[in-house]
């Protein structure tokens, strides 16, 4: 058997690893791997509001099988022969897999804007994202619709404006 000293770090690298594959995107600019390729379109609109709103993490299980495997092999190696070894893994996997859906949670929940959107030609529709960006009402956005639905600074004017497109700097950069 592995001792404690050996088995600990590994067990804390595993869970962290697993971890972090569920934290959410920095920026709205990530994509599937289904989405490189794939065909969307492109409508834009003005947003007429925006409202801050909390993101739940997830609950995948990841996090709960990640803490009950790390849990269950650091609390094996606790106590002397096979008893004592059996219940502190089983101890250990019941308290791994509690933080571990407890991390998940965490580490996937957030900070998001719902934005309302009143299309050009259209009606309003609402998308959720973060803003990175920092957009405001009464701003110009292309809204991209592939494997999800995103927002973007226009790089066209509004319709009858007469400007196609405007120069450079007409649009405020954001970051």
């Amino acid at each position: 058997m592995m001792p404690l000293s050996r088995l600990l770090p590994l067990s804390v690298l595993l869970l962290a690893g697993s971890l972090a594959a569920c934290a959410p995107a920095a920026q709205n600019s990530t994509v599937s791997a289904y989405a490189v390729g794939a065909q969307g379109y492109v409508t834009y609109g003005t947003i007429v509001g925006m409202r801050p709103v909390q993101v739940t993490g997830t609950r995948s299980g990841l996090g709960v099988g990640a803490g009950a495997i790390a849990g269950g092999l650091v609390g094996s190696t606790v106590g002397r022969g096979w008893r004592a070894n059996t219940v502190g893994g089983v101890a250990g996997a019941l308290i791994g897999g509690l933080a571990g859906a407890a991390i998940e949670e965490g580490v996937t929940s957030g900070q998001a804007v719902e934005f309302t959107i009143q299309e050009d030609g259209g009606q309003p529709i609402a998308v959720v994202q973060t803003n990175e960006l920092a957009f405001q009402v009464g701003e110009r956005v292309a809204i991209s619709r592939t494997d999800r639905v995103r927002l973007s600074r226009a790089a066209v004017p509004p319709p009858g404006s007469g400007g196609y497109p405007p120069g450079p700097g007409a649009y405020p950069s954001g970051k």
